[in-house]
């Protein structure tokens, strides 16, 4: 869990080179208590903004994806953080800039719910949401720590 008490400190969880993209969702207000994690798409649809921390810290971190063209072949794929299956409409390549010459990318949920998706699962088998969205979140810093290079900071 960790809070926003303004629009600066969220744009200040993103790496400086993103931070000059970003599009603040509709209807924000603070001070923002953020339990899991945040994530919004914006207007246009081609960019998805995640801000979460790692496991056992509170301060938070911001990756801006940009999304692969919705759509194209008829195929099923499997979000690599929640596990869930989706069509190309509902799972697709999210992608972000490593640096100015390189991005990575990983199949994950076109909008990054995986959270609503890990909790009816949990509801549907009789178990605790809390185990399934540790995990989620443990994926969440591999990534941004293998791919983006991003260092946990310990809880204050």
């Amino acid at each position: 869990m960790f809070r926003f008490e303004n629009d600066r400190a969220l744009i200040e969880s993103f790496r400086p080179r993103d931070r000059r993209v970003i599009e603040m969702p509709d209807g924000i207000t603070f001070p923002l208590f953020v339990r899991d994690y945040l994530a919004w798409t914006e207007t246009s649809g081609a960019r998805v903004y995640l801000i979460f921390s790692a496991p056992g810290s509170r301060k938070p971190i911001g990756i801006i994806f940009r999304r692969d063209s919705l759509g194209g072949e008829p195929v099923t794929r499997m979000c690599e953080w929640c596990h869930s299956y989706g069509s190309a409409h509902e799972v697709c390549l999210l992608t972000t800039a490593v640096d100015s010459k390189r991005r990575v990318g990983v199949n994950l949920c076109a909008d990054l719910r995986c959270k609503e998706k890990l909790e009816d699962a949990a509801d549907r088998s009789g178990r605790h949401p809390l185990e399934f969205l540790g995990k989620l979140n443990e994926r969440m810093f591999r990534f941004a720590h293998e791919a983006l290079g991003i260092e946990a900071q310990p809880a204050a």
